[in-house]
């Protein structure tokens, strides 16, 4: 089964409570934390098959799953005619599916 997360909304519906509190997932870095752990939890129930509908910063939760090797692997570069990358580490991650789908800005 696919889970569908709507995710990359501006917040507007918590515009009241957040205009001088700051929003839990307020900050880029704690949006993308808090996306990975709905996707951890649906994981857990063995649904591992997402598709990420993105918007607003849409570019920054593709960039996460982009470089999501580089920044949680060990890595061994080749440099030379023949460049490679090697990860390390295995994670439980291995298995998901995620498909980022860009559903456009909200005006």
């Amino acid at each position: 089964m696919k889970v569908v997360i709507l995710c990359g909304g501006k917040g507007t519906r918590l515009r009241e409570e957040t205009e001088y509190r700051p929003k839990t997932h307020g900050a880029d870095r704690q949006t993308v934390r808090f996306l990975w752990h709905i996707m951890k939890t649906y994981a857990h129930y063995g649904h591992k098959e997402f598709i990420l509908c993105l918007g607003y910063k849409g570019d920054m939760i593709k960039d996460y799953f982009r470089n999501y090797l580089w920044h949680t692997c060990d890595t061994t570069l080749r440099l030379g005619r023949k460049p490679g990358v090697k990860f390390h580490n295995n994670h439980d991650e291995e298995d998901w599916s995620v498909t980022l789908a860009d559903t456009g800005k909200t005006p």
